[in-house]
């Protein structure tokens, strides 16, 4: 019977699982788990952009570029051309970083490592992404509506509650 315990995600990547100090290696079942949840669809969604990555020997401050991307006002023809750069790099990085997944020797804890830099990697790639189409902007407005209007309603509801109670 197969081993199904790491099946959708990996539980043992989020510590809820006791790793044993003799079996810290990891195994191909929890490989093949990891690979198969960085290749899931909406993966990255919740992942922490890597605050800095090491990129063909140097650092890149990736969060902070990304977030000073995402909070300009418009985005010029060089943007879109370092974020293409910068898109092009974090590519090659994702693919080193799954072939040292697939292929090394790792511990539990240097593929947890990995796999969550991996994950991080990948959310900046989709903001990046977002952020030259234009579409980041539209969807910080719509949040911004929803938001809106949910509080407007919440307000409504406590209004209607207390004169309900008879407590306006």
């Amino acid at each position: 019977m197969a081993d199904t315990r790491f099946a959708a995600s990996p539980e043992w990547i989020s510590g809820d699982i006791n790793m044993s100090e003799k079996d810290d290696t990891l195994s191909e079942v929890e490989r093949k788990q990891l690979l198969t949840a960085l290749h899931s669809r909406l993966f990255w969604v919740g992942e922490e952009i890597p605050y800095s990555v090491d990129i063909e020997g140097k650092k890149c401050k990736l969060h902070e570029r990304v977030w000073q991307l995402i909070n300009k006002n418009n985005i010029t023809d060089e943007d879109r051309k370092h974020i293409d750069e910068y898109i092009r790099y974090l590519r090659e990085k994702e693919q080193e970083d799954e072939t040292k997944l697939k292929t090394e020797s790792l511990t539990k804890e240097e593929a947890k490592a990995l796999f969550n830099e991996t994950g991080g990697i990948l959310r900046a790639i989709m903001d990046l992404r977002e952020i030259e189409e234009g579409t980041i902007r539209k969807k910080e407005k719509e949040y911004h509506d929803i938001f809106s209007k949910e509080r407007v309603a919440e307000a409504r509801r406590w209004l209607k509650f207390l004169n309900d109670t008879g407590r306006s």
